[in-house]
C-alpha cells in the first residue's frame, strides 16, 4: 500500500506525462496540419493558375471561330459575286494604282462594288499564304450598299485594310493580347469615322505582336504572319499585318500605327510606302495600346500604301474638317497638297550612312549610297550634319520614355495566358529586378557597352522628378538637332532603314537595331520609307564579313537576323522637321520617282 507521500508523487508525475503528451504529442498533429494546409493551398493556386489558362484558352478559341466564321462567310460572298458578274476583271482592277482607282471609281468606269469584291478575293488568298488578317469586317458590305452618299469623298468606294489595334464599333482591339479579347469598341475610331466620311471602306484588320512592342509580327491568338517575299522572314511589326496585307497585293491603302518604327520597318521589311507623321496630326482616338499614358515618346497612325501618291491622298483624305470636329485636340493644319508636295525646287539634303550605334547591313549601305548618288544627279544638294550628343545617352534616354515603368505595364498585359516566342527573349530583362539590372549592367560595361547601356537604362525611372529631368532632356535634345538643321540649312535628311528582313523571332533579341528608327519618334520628326532596291548576291557575300560596330553579341545577331536575303527588298528613310510632313512626303516622291526612272 502506498503512503500519502508516495501517491501524491505519483500524481504528479501522472500529470507531468499527460502533460508531455499533451505538448509533444501535439507536435506531430500540427505538422500534419500545416502540411495539409500548405498542400491544399498549393494545389487551389494550380487550380486557379489552371482554371485561368482554360480560360484563356476558351478566349482564344473563340476569337479563332469568330475569325474563321468572317473568312468563310466573306469567302461565299465573293464566290456570289464572281458568279452574278463574271465580266469583273480582277487582274486590272488589282494593278491599278490608288489614284488610278480612285479616278475609274468617280468617272463611273469602275464600280466600288466590282473593286470591293476584287481587293476581298485577293486578300482570302494573301490571308491563306501568309496570315496576316485577324477578321474581316462583314459590316462593310453594309457600307458598301450606302457608299454612293460619300461619292464626293477623295476615297469614294476604296477598299481600306487597318491595323488590329484601331477601334472598330462591335470588334476587339486586342494589340495581340488575351485580356483585351471579348472588349468590342462601342464606336468607330475617329479615322475609322473620317475614312467612312470620305467614301472609304474599312474591310478587313491585320495581325500584330504580341502587345505591339515588337518588330516582329506574332501573338497567341491570331498565330505568325510570314514576309510575302519570303515565308522564313517576318513581315516586321507592329504594323506587319499591314506590310504583309498591301505588300501581298491584298490591300491598296492601309492604316498603321508608329511608336519606333511600327509603320516604317513592315514598309521596309515588305517592299511598299510607310509614313509617319508628326505626332498628334492625326486623331489617336479610338486606337488601342498596352503603354497607355506614356508621353515621352510619341505615337502616330499613319499611312501605308504601294507608291507616295497613295500616302500623300490618304493623308489629304484625313486630314478634314471632319476630323478636327471629331477631335478638337489634334492639329488643325490641312495638308497643302499642291503648294508644296508638287514643288520641284532643289533640297538641301542631309545625309548619314552610319550613326555609329548600329552598322546597317551592306544591302543598307549601298542602297543608300546609291540613292545619295541619283539626288546629287538631279541637283539636289547633300551634306553630312554633326550628330548631335552622345548616342549612348540618346539610347537611354529612349528606353526611359518607353519604358520609364521598367516594363511593368507591358508585363501586367501579358498575364494569365502564354507569351509568344517573338516576345519571350525581349521581356527577359523587364522581368528581372531593378538591382539586378545595375549589377548586371557594371559587370558588362568593360566587355559589352551597348547591352550595358540597355540594361541600365530598363530600370525605368525612380522618381517623379526623375521623369521631368527626362522630358527636359528630350527636349533640349530636340532643340539641338534642329539648331544643326538650322546651321546646314537643311531642308530633309536621307539615312538608313532597317532592314532587310529578318528571320522570324530574331527582333526580340535585337532592339538595338531600332536606332534608325525612334530616334523621329524621340524628335517627333516626321519621317517614311521608300523601297529603292533588292538584296543582290554580292551583298550576301558581303555580309559573311560583316563585324558591326561593336563586334558583340548583337552585332553577330543581327548578321544571322539579316542572312539568306537575296531577293528582299531595301529601303531608304526620309526625314523632315516637325510639322513639315508635305515636305518629308515630297521628298520620299522625289527618291521614288529617281529610282524608278534609273531602273528603265
Amino acid at each position: 500500500m502506498l503512503s500519502k507521500v508516495d501517491s501524491f508523487n505519483k500524481g504528479v508525475m501522472d500529470q507531468m506525462d499527460n502533460y508531455k503528451q499533451l505538448i509533444f504529442g501535439a507536435k506531430p498533429k500540427w505538422t500534419v496540419i500545416l502540411t495539409v494546409t500548405a498542400c491544399g493551398a498549393s494545389a487551389l493556386v494550380l487550380l486557379l493558375k489552371w482554371f485561368g489558362h482554360q480560360q484563356s484558352w476558351k478566349k482564344i478559341q473563340k476569337a479563332k471561330v469568330r475569325r474563321e466564321r468572317s473568312l468563310q462567310r466573306a469567302e461565299h460572298a465573293v464566290c456570289q459575286f464572281n458568279e452574278s458578274h463574271p465580266e469583273t476583271d480582277t487582274s486590272l482592277i488589282l494593278s491599278l494604282s490608288l489614284a488610278e482607282l480612285s479616278k475609274q471609281l468617280k468617272d463611273g468606269t469602275l464600280t466600288p462594288q466590282a473593286v470591293f469584291h476584287s481587293y476581298m478575293e485577293k486578300t482570302l488568298e494573301v490571308n491563306r499564304r501568309l496570315n496576316c488578317c485577324t477578321e474581316v469586317l462583314l459590316e462593310s458590305w453594309d457600307q458598301l450598299e450606302d457608299v454612293d452618299s460619300h461619292k464626293d469623298g477623295l476615297l469614294y468606294g476604296v477598299p481600306v485594310s487597318i491595323k488590329e489595334n484601331i477601334g472598330y464599333k462591335g470588334h476587339d482591339s486586342t494589340c495581340g493580347v488575351i485580356c483585351k479579347l471579348d472588349l468590342p469598341a462601342t464606336g468607330d475610331s475617329v479615322l475609322v469615322e473620317v475614312l467612312k466620311r470620305q467614301g472609304a471602306i474599312p474591310f478587313v484588320k491585320t495581325n500584330v505582336p504580341q502587345g505591339l512592342q515588337n518588330f516582329d509580327c506574332g501573338n497567341p491568338i491570331y498565330g505568325l504572319t510570314l514576309n510575302p517575299h519570303n515565308p522564313q522572314k517576318t513581315s516586321g511589326g507592329s504594323s506587319g499585318g499591314e506590310g504583309a496585307l498591301i505588300g501581298g497585293g491584298g490591300s491598296v491603302l492601309g492604316l498603321g500605327s508608329d511608336i519606333g518604327g511600327s509603320i516604317r520597318i513592315p514598309s521596309s521589311f515588305c517592299g511598299i510606302c510607310g509614313f509617319k507623321p508628326t505626332a498628334n496630326r492625326l486623331s489617336l482616338r479610338g486606337a488601342s495600346s498596352c503603354t497607355r499614358g506614356q508621353k515621352s515618346v510619341l505615337s502616330s497612325l499613319g499611312p501605308m500604301a504601294r507608291d507616295v501618291d497613295s500616302l500623300a491622298l490618304c493623308m489629304q483624305a484625313l486630314l478634314c474638317d471632319h476630323m478636327f470636329r471629331l477631335d478638337p485636340t489634334t492639329d488643325t493644319y490641312l495638308l497643302d497638297n499642291h503648294r508644296v508636295y508638287q514643288s520641284s525646287k532643289s533640297l538641301r539634303i542631309g545625309y548619314y550612312e552610319n550613326d555609329g550605334y548600329a552598322m546597317p547591313s551592306p544591302s543598307m549601305g549601298r542602297a543608300l549610297r546609291e540613292t545619295k548618288a541619283l539626288l546629287e544627279k538631279a541637283g539636289h544638294t547633300v551634306s553630312t550634319p554633326q550628330p548631335q550628343s552622345d548616342l549612348f545617352v540618346i539610347i537611354q534616354i529612349r528606353a526611359w520614355g518607353l519604358l520609364g515603368d521598367g516594363g511593368t505595364t507591358l508585363l501586367s498585359h501579358l498575364k494569365g495566358g502564354p507569351v509568344d516566342p517573338c516576345l519571350r527573349d525581349q521581356i527577359i530583362p523587364y522581368s528581372l529586378p531593378r538591382t539586378v539590372n545595375k549589377i548586371l549592367s557594371i559587370l558588362l560595361k568593360p566587355i559589352f557597352p551597348r547591352i550595358a547601356a540597355s540594361l541600365d537604362s530598363l530600370r525605368g525611372v525612380g522618381s517623379v522628378q526623375d521623369l521631368w529631368r527626362h522630358h527636359a532632356d528630350v527636349e533640349d535634345y530636340i532643340h539641338e538637332v534642329i539648331a544643326e538643321w538650322r546651321r546646314c540649312e537643311l531642308d530633309v535628311l536621307l539615312c538608313p532603314m532597317v532592314g532587310p528582313a529578318y528571320i522570324h523571332n530574331y527582333p526580340g533579341q535585337l532592339t538595338s537595331t531600332l536606332t534608325y528608327t525612334v530616334i523621329y519618334n524621340l524628335l517627333n520628326f516626321p519621317a517614311g520609307v521608300v523601297p529603292v532596291s533588292t538584296v543582290t548576291a554580292e551583298d550576301e557575300e558581303e555580309l559573311r564579313h560583316y563585324k558591326g560596330n561593336y563586334g558583340d553579341l548583337w552585332d553577330k545577331l543581327y548578321k544571322k537576323a539579316v542572312t539568306g536575303g537575296e531577293g528582299l527588298p531595301v529601303a531608304v528613310q526620309c526625314v523632315a522637321l516637325p510639322w513639315q510632313d508635305e515636305l518629308c512626303l515630297r521628298f520620299m516622291r522625289e527618291v521614288e520617282m529617281l529610282v524608278r526612272e534609273d531602273k528603265k
